[in-house]
């Protein structure tokens, strides 16, 4: 008897202990990014080599405080593709973080075909917007827009441990 008593205390904790740990990995550490009109999606001019705003319309963004990786967001956008690989730097080896399964406009999948068949571009957001960590923003052609964090090369050589090479921005002190 005893050991059925014990087994169903084992039992229900770890069922506790599960819903817990899945709801705080999808729902408790995520906050609604509000939408400011100026800074929310910007790309990087290849003439400046500087940030600036794009047109978008319909933004949703989620965030979160426990990584600077968690960063995912979707738009529209009425700036044609052509237009856009003209005027905004190209991100190379860009690929989509995948989100909650709540946030159902932000498709990692489908976002990551298509930029592989070539059919949606991505672009540098803001290059270091954490250090080792570039926001991302992909366009589709019929205006579907995705942005997101991406650890780029300096931040993968230095969160690995080892020093950082001579191409890579100091890192911040306290870091």
């Amino acid at each position: 008897m005893t050991g059925k008593i014990i087994g169903s205390i084992i039992v229900i904790t770890a069922l506790i202990a599960g819903g817990a740990i899945y709801y705080l990995q999808l729902y408790a550490f995520y906050d609604e990014v509000s939408a400011t009109g100026t800074g929310d999606v910007q790309a990087t001019l290849l003439v400046t080599q500087e940030p600036e705003p794009i047109l978008y319309d319909n933004f949703r963004g989620i965030d979160a405080n426990s990584s600077p990786i968690r960063y995912r967001a979707c738009f529209t956008t009425t700036m044609s593709l052509p237009m856009m690989s003209e005027t905004y730097v190209p991100y190379e080896d860009a690929e989509p973080l995948v989100a909650p399964g709540w946030f159902d406009c932000f498709d990692a999948e489908e976002i990551g075909a298509a930029l592989e068949a070539g059919e949606a571009l991505a672009f540098l957001g803001r290059k270091n917007i954490h250090y080792g960590i570039d926001r991302v923003v992909a366009v589709m052609p019929d205006g579907r827009g995705f942005v997101w964090h991406q650890i780029n090369d300096c931040g993968e050589i230095v969160f690995d441990g080892r020093p950082a090479p001579d191409y890579c921005p100091p890192k911040p002190e306290g870091q």
